[in-house]
């Protein structure tokens, strides 16, 4: 089973890819935390990535594929979750081609539809542990309260203008690739509302897994 977990920044995309991780025994490939990982190695592509991500926009393509080329690679094109990619027809079509040479597909697009108003709640209530790289929410998992002054830190990226602003550039980019998907009769929308555990239990049953 290969899928495409698939909607705007906010909607829960990595904590259910992790629960289908932890739980099923996928494989979670998130363009967004790898190229968070070459940021904090201070590797070429991160400090690149760096720049567009702080300003609140979507890192170039080119750098994202290569990330998902190697993930997808490494798991042997068997039993993974995409989170955050393909954002654009042209990413999927180099998905489809580079999984079509190992005689490999996408067997579900899933997108997490969601209000405006709670992803930018949500994404501004984000945390992050700039030693450890470790994410928490003020709401959802809140940072423990004996750590130094000054490591829980707000990303940029998720100050409200900045999200505001991403929202907008999704939107206008991505909108053709949910259409891409629903052409092919490959996407099932998931209301990504409620607890984690609920909507978990709404993408179990769309990929064919009995809720526990």
């Amino acid at each position: 089973m290969r899928v495409v977990l698939f909607g705007p920044p906010g909607v829960g995309k990595g904590s259910q890819a992790q629960f289908l991780s932890e739980r099923e025994g996928f494989t979670h490939i998130s363009t967004g935390i790898l190229l968070r990982r070459e940021m904090r190695n201070s590797s070429e592509l991160g400090k690149n990535a760096r720049v567009y991500i702080e300003a609140g926009k979507l890192v170039p393509g080119i750098f994202v594929r290569n990330l998902a080329e190697d993930a997808i690679s490494k798991c042997n094109f068997k039993k993974f979750v995409l989170d955050g990619y393909p954002r654009t027809i042209e990413q999927a079509k180099w998905l489809y081609d580079f999984l079509d040479q190992k005689e490999a597909a996408i067997d579900t697009v899933l997108s997490l539809v969601v209000p405006d108003e709670v992803i930018i709640d949500r994404l501004s209530k984000r945390r992050v542990n700039k030693v450890t790289g470790e994410n928490y929410h003020l709401d959802f998992k809140p940072p423990p309260e004996d750590l130094e002054p000054g490591v829980i830190i707000q990303r940029k990226d998720d100050k409200p203008e900045a999200i505001k602003h991403r929202l907008e550039i999704y939107q206008a980019e991505t909108s053709p690739v949910q259409n891409y998907y629903r052409k092919q009769h490959m996407l099932q929308e998931v209301d990504g509302t409620g607890t984690f555990e609920e909507v978990f239990d709404r993408i179990r049953t769309e990929i064919g897994i009995s809720p526990a």
